[in-house]
């Protein structure tokens, strides 16, 4: 491969950085200070929470695959498929840091997938 590892070492750092901060400016947001008054404004709050603890999951689930793809970097696996072991192409790292799958093994796993969602 023609980038190293440490570049895509601190392209999942930045990105885990990117991801914690966000995740505390979440948390920030559904801790309330002072809670509304009128059952409009706790109605309001609430659906608001319930769509920031959504982007809280995303963001913890993201916060997961980079550090299991860190882990990789450590291991020496981090530029193979998961599934096949074949070499997964720099393009698709570049787009996707923390992917496991080859093209080829992530086109399978979206076809069935799709098939199991008909």
């Amino acid at each position: 491969m023609s980038k190293n590892l440490e570049y895509f070492r601190n392209k999942l750092l930045t990105l885990k950085e990117e991801a914690e901060k966000r995740l505390q400016a979440i948390e920030h947001d559904i801790q309330h200070e002072d809670t509304p008054k009128d059952w409009e404004d706790r109605a309001s709050e609430t659906e608001n929470d319930e769509t920031l603890e959504s982007l809280a999951l995303l963001t913890e689930r993201e916060l997961e695959q980079i550090n299991a793809a860190l882990a990789r970097i450590d291991e020496g696996s981090y530029f193979n498929c998961s599934e096949c072991g074949a070499p997964i192409p720099e393009a698709r790292l570049e787009l996707l840091p923390y992917t496991t799958l080859c093209v080829q093994c992530a086109e399978l796993l979206e076809k069935r997938q799709r098939g199991l969602a008909t």
